[in-house]
């Protein structure tokens, strides 16, 4: 029989994680599907939020383009992502989190244990190259790369890059021998 849950234990943890997100102004947290209604819900709320807080319009664009971006890639990359059944997405964490000179998105999903090499690989690649090299590479992976049914041969992860002119902040962390849960938090200027 499952452990009774004591409601006022549930209630601190709550209040504790509110209190946490306000100090670090994180305005969005959502796990579980990602799914095509979730990413149009989510741009949403973001805009209005955005709005209200009168942030500029570039600032927005790059917002809901990462935004969009990491989230496709979570719906098409997520372990646990069926394939043969259509309507199944993937499953992740998504957060959206707000500082005085900068907006983080932070996606989070499973991946299996050996892709790890290849996708660190190639956000170190990323990471290495200026807006130059980045458009270079982007241009390189539409005629070359190894576009697969799943999406394109990192061509989500070099457009933010470009788009946000920031280096892409990744972690894996071991779940078991099988799978490891993958972090990536991109950062867009609130500047101009």
């Amino acid at each position: 029989m499952p452990e009774k849950i004591d409601k006022h234990n549930i209630l601190g943890f709550v209040y504790d994680y509110y209190v946490k997100m306000k100090s670090q102004e994180v305005s969005l947290v959502y796990e579980g599907e990602i799914t095509h209604q979730i990413t149009k819900a989510f741009t949403s709320l973001t805009e209005s939020k955005m709005l209200k807080e009168d942030e500029p319009s570039t600032v927005q664009k790059k917002v809901f383009h990462v935004m969009v971006e990491c989230l496709q890639n979570i719906s098409k990359h997520a372990e646990g992502a069926d394939e043969t059944e259509s309507g199944k997405d993937g499953r992740g964490i998504f957060m959206v989190s707000k500082g005085e000179e900068e907006y983080n998105v932070t996606t989070g999903n499973v991946i299996p244990i050996d892709k790890i090499d290849d996708l660190k690989g190639m956000l170190e690649n990323i990471n290495s190259l200026d807006k130059v090299g980045l458009k270079k590479l982007y241009k390189q992976q539409i005629r070359e790369g190894r576009l697969s049914d799943k999406g394109g041969a990192g061509l989500g992860f070099i457009d933010i890059a470009k788009k946000t002119g920031q280096k892409l902040d990744f972690h894996f962390r071991a779940i078991d021998e099988r799978t490891a849960f993958f972090i990536l938090t991109t950062t867009i200027s609130r500047k101009k």
